[in-house]
């Protein structure tokens, strides 16, 4: 009986998926996450007065290069000629809570699901390590892919994430393009957000 699994061979040993004779395409992928805070590590993000330096900015930049680093992480991933890569975050003061969506895009043979998770993860990663010293009871959580484009499969979004459509606005530097997209509740009011990276981009 088949698995379905693509990373395994008739003998169930693990390897590499050849994608030599796969046509390239334009792919995307969108995942995201949170790392929930106390309220004096929130206070001190959002004021910028953390002792190691602006903890947002730090931790887009590393989920950047973690996102350029997945192929060495993770091991039957392909190395991919990764065209752009943006991290953005969004801040709930009412929970403490910081989300943050990492979009990957490619013209290959394979996708950037796993480049996408992987960059959310290292910026979450690099919140706490930035903020440990004021707080270590952190909490990271609910890392997930939101969608991916391109491919054979074309379009797959996760059933479980709310989108909400606006039909009059198109934000200039949407990672969901036409989307806006809310983790938790979606009736959350959006106080504050990650050092101007989602200016553009009403999460509601």
């Amino acid at each position: 009986m088949e698995s379905g699994l693509t990373h395994f061979d008739e003998n169930g040993k693990a390897l590499m998926v050849d994608v030599t004779d796969k046509g390239e395409t334009v792919r995307e992928a969108t995942a995201a996450g949170k790392i929930m805070v106390s309220r004096k590590v929130y206070e001190a993000i959002a004021a910028g007065t953390v002792g190691k330096g602006d903890v947002l900015g730090v931790a887009t930049t590393a989920g950047i290069m973690g996102a350029k680093r997945t192929a060495e992480l993770i091991p039957m991933c392909h190395i991919l000629p990764i065209t752009n890569c943006r991290v953005t975050f969004d801040m709930d003061e009412e929970s403490c809570t910081i989300y943050c969506y990492c979009t990957v895009k490619v013209t290959g043979k394979t996708g950037v699901e796993m480049e996408a998770l992987t960059g959310v993860s290292v910026a979450l990663l690099t919140v706490y390590d930035m903020c440990k010293a004021l707080d270590k009871s952190m909490e990271i959580g609910e890392i997930y892919l939101c969608r991916k484009t391109g491919g054979k499969s074309g379009e797959v979004r996760n059933e479980k994430v709310p989108y909400i459509q606006h039909e009059n606005k198109t934000p200039k530097n949407d990672p969901l393009k036409d989307l806006d997209y809310q983790l938790g509740n979606p009736n959350r009011k959006r106080t504050v957000t990650g050092r101007g990276t989602l200016d553009d981009l009403d999460l509601l």
